[in-house]
């Protein structure tokens, strides 16, 4: 791997870090599905991803994407998500960030009316980031995901503080899904560390079982995240209000609520009866991040009835950055500690 200097710019999403990458040497597959798959086995692009994530730049939780063209003209751009274990095939904080980033930059104009569509090609297929903005100012973004439905209902997992009810439902990336009071928890980061621990557990334990089987496309098989959720009852208005986090790939934390794994709890809350298609999910992060998210349209998908999320929440520039590599550092592409 050689690296000279790299540009990025990084946003946030509900406190969750995205890093921009535009300037990605090309990789081979007509499809950003493709192009995930050959980015995992192509050691400069890998490494490329380490170099950014991995300490002293990064962090264990970093997280980022490198910018692709799209599978076709029907989208603006095509993107790789990556974080320290590797390339996920869905993320929705990610493309939040990347419509607050396209409209912000120019790259797809503002639509006068103060609503535009900035469609993107990812591993999972063709997502949309509805961009809100008053004037020259991002207001909010909606996340449109691909079609997302439960896959199982209470399944028991062993654990190491007793048999847990999980449910496991297809937002973009499979999730595990863990009432964290039912295991004497709450969602909260005096608890963090407990629920590294059992995420990681869940996930061993169902990765590479049936349960995690996409059932159409088995580049999207596996457990890709633990999400521990508490419910908070209702508003005034009705809406269920929950608190969650998610432990996804190698026990990384997700700051924000989780864009996809907010369109896994709607497939999941809209399964069984909770969120009705009136009422919209207030879905809070453990750093008390919000995302408000509703059944945007009803599906069927992969045998499976669906539902369309639409996840809202906003993103913000936290830096521009040009990360370089010097020749005598025996320390590239980096290292994490966790």
């Amino acid at each position: 791997m050689s690296i000279t200097t790299v540009a990025a710019v990084d946003y946030h999403t509900g406190g969750e870090p995205f890093r921009i990458v535009e300037q990605v040497p090309d990789l081979a597959g007509g499809t950003v599905a493709a192009k995930r798959v050959a980015a995992v086995n192509d050691p400069d692009i890998d490494g490329l991803r380490r170099f950014l994530c991995f300490e002293p730049r990064g962090h264990a939780d970093m997280y980022g994407g490198f910018l692709v063209p799209p599978d076709d003209d029907g989208a603006h751009l095509g993107v790789l998500f990556w974080h320290k274990d590797g390339f996920s095939t869905a993320c929705g904080h990610g493309t939040i960030a990347l419509g607050a980033w396209a409209v912000g930059t120019g790259r797809v104009p503002a639509d006068p009316t103060g609503v535009t569509d900035v469609v993107i090609d990812v591993p999972s297929g063709r997502v949309t980031a509805r961009v809100l903005s008053a004037g020259r100012r991002v207001t909010g973004v909606e996340f449109v995901n691909v079609p997302t439905y439960l896959l199982h209902r209470d399944i028991a997992v062993p654990t190491s503080r007793g048999t847990v009810g999980v449910d496991v439902t297809y937002g973009g990336a499979i999730y595990a899904q863990v009432d964290a009071r039912g295991i004497g928890l709450e969602v909260n980061p005096e608890s963090l560390t407990e629920l590294i621990a059992l995420g990681r557990e869940v996930k061993r334990v169902l990765h590479d079982s049936p349960y995690a089987e996409h059932p159409s496309d088995d580049r999207l098989s596996g457990i890709y995240g633990t999400i521990f959720y508490t419910d908070d009852g209702s508003d005034a208005d009705g809406n269920p209000c929950q608190r969650n986090v998610t432990i996804f790939a190698d026990g990384q934390v997700d700051r924000s609520p989780c864009g996809s794994g907010t369109s896994a709890r709607v497939a999941t809350l809209a399964a069984r009866g909770v969120l009705g298609d009136g009422h919209r999910l207030v879905n809070r992060s453990i750093v008390d991040s919000v995302f408000h998210a509703r059944v945007g349209a009803r599906c069927e998908a992969d045998g499976h009835d669906a539902v369309i999320p639409v996840v809202l929440g906003t993103a913000y520039r936290t830096g521009e950055h040009r990360f370089t590599a010097d020749p005598d550092d025996d320390l590239v592409p980096g290292f994490v500690l966790r």
